[in-house]
């Protein structure tokens, strides 16, 4: 439950514009260190501080486009976001060393939208539809 001082100590940080992005966006008001940015220019936050957040609910994504998905996270945010991770990519040695030269940037599922696959033929159909006959009456 959102108590008043909670909100306005909110306010306070985060200024009004933010704050009314967030209760637009996520419905609760949350304030805490911007952690890192993406390649989509998602924003990570994380609030250590155990009277504010509920534990496990202490890191959140403020997500860049306003019809968003779980797929505009990239695989490393959200290991972070997840728990699966402790540090997040932008201070984790281990992710930044492995990521290999080669690796190509990560691709929101488009599925549902213009830019999904599709597969296509180029074969000559084995059959063809039937079309009915139909004589002109005298």
């Amino acid at each position: 439950m959102v108590s008043l001082a909670r909100t306005i100590r909110s306010i306070r940080r985060v200024g009004i514009k933010e704050w009314w992005h967030q209760m637009q966006y996520i419905g609760d008001a949350k304030s805490g260190r911007l952690v890192g940015t993406d390649q989509f220019g998602n924003r990570y936050f994380e609030n250590l501080n155990p009277e504010e957040e509920i534990p496990g609910r202490h890191r959140w994504v403020d997500f860049a486009q306003h019809d968003y998905n779980a797929t505009q996270v990239p695989p490393e945010w959200h290991s972070w976001i997840s728990h699966i991770r402790k540090d997040p990519p932008t201070e984790d040695r281990v992710v930044q060393n492995l990521s290999p030269p080669w690796k190509t940037p990560w691709n929101e599922n488009l599925t549902g939208t213009r830019g999904a696959f599709r597969t296509y033929n180029t074969t000559k159909p084995k059959y063809e539809a039937w079309q009915p006959k139909t004589a002109a009456r005298a």
